[in-house]
């Protein structure tokens, strides 16, 4: 205080201008533009109240500020007159005749010198920033349609947009009405400054960081630098409408990108009221289109996707995406992220950009994973193991007990050579390598990710963008359910809410729900238990009595038919309660009226995770830690509902089968997933658009080919993560099994990211563009798969592989020195009487009239004094299997966590940049208010006070100092 007061007062007059900005440097050009658009605080009054008994959203309405009697002049006048005069009323229930001839005559399009390719009103000077459509169909409820359609556009148009329709008759169909929407300037600075919509302030004086000496590398790789980064990089400040002078602006008509025009739009569209029915507000476009009042709404594409469009005002962006990156051949190239980002926005440029680095990642684990394939190839012939098997003196000689009951007949074990050799592929040292591997890849690619998205989000705007500032956006449907209100806290305003014994309700119906379709899930693995256990002995009946399955008997084994026939079934299952639930999944989401848009989508993301986790691994878990744990030994074997005995491994183990099943079903899916995506779109968009291919270019406007073309829809990108994170488990839960899971996933998503972009490019409508500034309750969902990765690896290796057991053998039991494992099957195989056999197991028939037969398990012979009872083998087995498990997670959890603490989630580059942008825009933003203070200090504005100058300047300072 004592430094303030002893401070020389310097009359800020008499101080030095600060230095002139670019953004002032367009002063005298703005002045002329602000002269056109009207002095806007004295135009238009903008009010941004609530109303106690109004259950609608927030929407920032524009009035004339002229009185009744007052005739009204300006640009705003001429626009809402304009506008109002498009919008059909009355005629929409007329015939296309007459309703032509209501139509103004210079609102009657002539489409023999319209470019098909527009994207402007008729004036070629407005942007269409929206479309609606609909059919003016008359059937009982088109009465109530129409009202609804007049009081809807008539409330846009109060809300500043501008509405221009075009008739039926001008359509390809001659069905289809189509409202195009434009937002002016006027709407545009309102609701960006409502949105915290952040705006160029200042050209970015950070210099690049150095450059990669791999660059030269790389250069095949690479885009065009137009292409990857199509908008210089700016310092940006949220836009606030008594401050445009301090932005860059140079046109008002490209300042805001179409991307950011139709997000604001949409926003308009959704809280747009258009009447009261059964006593409540009804509002929302959401609503118009469910109830059929509307057909469609959607922002249009810029341009044909094949080729440019005629008209020199288009920026071509989606031909760009096309060409660049929505084509196959173009699978090596890096993906245009920022023009993704402002084309479609931050949300789905955040999905492909985590699309791309997951992939990146991939490379290295599927690298690792062929290494360790090709180990088990390459060492497959010094498999001692798979050699006693084949080897006639020793696995012919080995009688193996029946694997089912009466029908079964006794075996050799020599009968399963081949697949004993095959399961050496996966089941050899290297797999214990792998899973470890696996665990700090997931771990690396975690982290990596965490910084690569920090580099995004700084890059993208989104540094401040909270998930707090979406909170405050209430859903639609929230405010129209939800009549009670109370108080905000935090706004101190009226706000609707959702009573608390509603909420426990509707919870407690979407529990139980979730719980009865997971049971049904459970159920239906069951059912495929039974049909394993049931169809077994046909199996092996048909396969040992019938000759002409000689050829493959060496290969397809029963055991080997069941499982695939089972694994395939389990699929066809998989596909048709993913199909049901989905729907069952939306529907108790929406019952349960989420507040927000995120909270929406974060609990129907838990809902259809936890299912298709149940739904596509149960089966895996089945085969991994419960098929031939628990099935007793001959003469005691248990059963499954006391009539299906339980399954047992093959000799060789249960890994080639687990390894089976993660093939069938991951290979399943993702082939499906492609032909769901791809195919079935382009056949949709194709059947619709027959007719109109045939028709002249210029008959079969813009507006017109999006309508034809899929909806993307608002969940989307959330099948698209679902379908990621679903295969993520796959290649991390089980990569234990099948080393070469990450290589097929790696070959799938390079596939899988240009088919996103065709289909997204080419067969969509441009979806809305929306923000995220991460990958949002995914990244939560990622982190425990990883976490749970590490335990179902240590469970894989040490109780479904043959590891443990070998290496106890080959440390503990072995008796030659020379060749170690030499022994081995023999010493796993425990022996048993065949008179001990109950009528209800014994074979009908015994040709050879074999004494003796072995089975999988390491017990006492008949002859000791302990029958039938576990060895001490078994348990050091079991002893060394836990011992494994324990050290194994440790192990990996603390390397997980040393690389998690030793990889900052934000790069230190990144943090000083964040720092000297905020550091420059608050810079910036005192100087301005500086300056306008001076400017009324000059002017003698006598609130204008000198202390009020000092504070303003002080602030400045510790600005500064911070």
């Amino acid at each position: 205080m004592h430094g303030a007061a002893a401070r020389p007062l310097t009359h800020p007059c008499l101080l030095p201008s600060a230095p002139v900005r670019r953004g002032e440097r367009k002063k005298k050009k703005k002045a002329a533009t602000m002269n056109r658009v009207g002095k806007k605080a004295n135009e238009t009054l903008i009010e941004m109240n609530l109303s106690a008994d109004d259950d609608n959203a927030i929407l920032t309405k524009f009035k004339p500020s002229w009185s009744e009697g007052e005739e009204c002049n300006g640009p705003l006048c001429e626009t809402i007159s304009t506008a109002g005069s498009e919008v059909p009323s009355s005629s929409e229930g007329l015939n296309s005749t007459e309703t032509t001839l209501l139509i103004p005559e210079h609102q009657v399009i002539d489409k023999r010198h319209q470019s098909k390719d527009s994207i402007f009103f008729r004036d070629g000077v407005r942007r269409i920033d929206f479309v609606l459509s609909y059919v003016d169909d008359l059937n009982k409820e088109w009465e109530k349609k129409l009202e609804r359609r007049k009081e809807f556009e008539s409330n846009l148009q109060k809300a500043g947009l501008e509405l221009e329709t075009e008739d039926k008759k001008e359509s390809e169909d001659g069905k289809i009405y189509f409202v195009k929407i434009h937002a002016p300037w006027e709407v545009l600075i309102t609701y960006a400054e409502v949105l915290n919509i952040k705006v160029p302030i200042k050209e970015n004086d950070i210099p690049s960081t150095v450059e990669n000496p791999l660059d030269c590398m790389l250069a095949p790789l690479r885009l065009p630098e137009k292409v990857m980064h199509p908008e210089p990089d700016y310092f940006t400040a949220p836009f606030s409408k008594d401050k445009q002078e301090l932005y860059l602006i140079n046109d008002e008509s490209t300042f805001f990108s179409p991307s950011m025009r139709n997000r604001i739009v949409n926003y308009i569209l959704t809280r747009c009221p258009y009447g009261t029915e059964e006593g409540k507000k009804k509002f929302g476009i959401k609503r118009l289109l469910n109830n059929g009042t509307y057909s469609a709404a959607y922002p249009l594409h810029d341009c044909q996707y094949w080729k440019k469009a005629n008209d020199p005002n288009c920026d071509n962006e989606r031909y760009t995406l096309y060409m660049e990156w929505a084509r196959f051949l173009r699978f090596y190239k890096e993906q245009p992220l920022d023009l993704i980002r402002k084309y479609y926005g931050e949300k789905i440029g955040i999905y492909f950009a985590w699309l791309g680095f997951y992939t990146e990642m991939l490379f290295l684990a599927a690298v690792v994973g062929l290494i360790c394939f090709l180990y088990g190839l390459f060492t497959m012939d010094e498999n001692m193991s798979s050699k006693e098997i084949c080897d006639p003196a020793i696995g012919g000689e080995i009688i193996m007990c029946p694997l089912c009951d009466r029908e079964c007949e006794y075996w050799r074990l020599n009968t399963t050579c081949q697949s004993s050799e095959y399961s050496h592929l996966f089941d050899n040292v290297a797999t214990l390598f792998f899973a470890i591997f696996m665990g700090i890849w997931v771990t690396l690619f975690l982290e990596f990710w965490k910084r690569r998205q920090a580099r995004l989000k700084y890059e993208w705007d989104l540094v401040d963008f909270e998930e707090e500032q979406q909170q405050l956006q209430l859903r639609p449907e929230y405010e129209a359910k939800c009549t009670q209100k109370k108080k905000n806290p935090v706004t101190q305003e009226m706000e609707p809410y959702l009573p608390v014994t509603s909420q426990a309700v509707r919870f407690c119906i979407s529990g139980t729900t979730v719980l009865f379709w997971v049971s049904l899930i459970i159920a239906s693995m069951i059912a495929v238990i039974v049909y394993r256990l049931a169809v077994y002995a046909a199996f092996a009946s048909l396969m040992e009595n019938t000759q002409t399955l000689q050829p493959i008997s060496g290969l397809l084994t029963p055991q080997l038919a069941t499982s695939v026939t089972a694994s395939c079934l389990n699929f066809v299952i998989i596909m048709i309660l993913n199909f049901l639930y989905e729907k069952i999944a939306i529907w108790i989401t929406d019952m349960e009226i989420p507040r927000t848009h995120m909270e929406y989508e974060n609990r129907l993301t838990m809902k259809m995770f936890l299912f298709q986790f149940v739904n596509y691994y149960s089966s895996c878990f089945y085969v991994a830690f419960f098929k031939g744990k628990f099935v007793g030994y001959p003469g005691a074997y248990t059963y499954m509902f006391n009539r299906w005995r339980n399954e047992e491994c093959d000799p060789a183990g249960c890994l080639i089968e687990l390894t089976t099943q993660l093939t069938i079903v991951m290979a399943g899916k993702q082939i499906w997933g492609n032909i769901q995506e791809a195919i079935v779109p382009w056949i949709c968009n194709w059947w619709g658009r027959r007719k109109a291919r045939n028709n002249p270019e210029n008959l079969y406007s813009r507006w017109e080919q999006d309508h034809d073309l899929q909806i993307f829809g608002a969940l989307g990108l959330f099948y698209e993560y679902l379908e990621m994170v679903i295969q993520f488990g796959f290649i991390t839960l089980f990569v234990a099994s099948f080393p070469l899971a990450p290589l097929l996933a790696l070959m799938n998503n390079i596939l899988e990211i240009r088919v996103d972009s065709w289909k997204l490019t080419t067969q969509y409508r441009r979806p809305v563009a929306a923000k995220a500034h991460s990958i949002g309750v995914w990244q939560e969902i990622l982190n425990g798969m990883a976490i749970l990765s590490v335990v179902t690896n240590a469970f894989i290796v040490a109780f479904t592989s043959d590891m443990i057991p070998r290496l106890v053998y080959y440390y503990a039991y072995s008796e030659n020195e020379d060749s170690p494992m030499s022994g081995y099957i023999n010493n796993s195989l425990s022996v048993f009487q065949i008179s001990d056999f109950p009528d209800r197991n014994k074979p009908k028939l015994n040709p050879e009239n074999f004494v003796i037969c072995r089975y999988r398990d390491y017990r006492y012979p008949p002859d000791h004094e302990r029958k039938y009872l576990h060895t001490m083998q078994f348990w050091h087995i079991l002893a060394a299997k836990l011992a494994f498990i324990i050290i194994m997670e440790h192990v990996v959890f603390i390397v997980k966590f040393f690389v998690a603490w030793m990889i900052p989630d934000v790069p230190a580059d990144v943090k000083a940049k964040i720092k000297r942008e905020k550091y420059l825009t608050q810079k910036i933003l005192h100087e301005y208010e500086l300056e306008k203070l001076k400017e009324r200090l000059c002017q003698g504005d006598k609130r204008a006070t000198e202390k009020e100058f000092i504070a303003t300047e002080g602030r400045m300072e510790l600005s500064r100092a911070m």
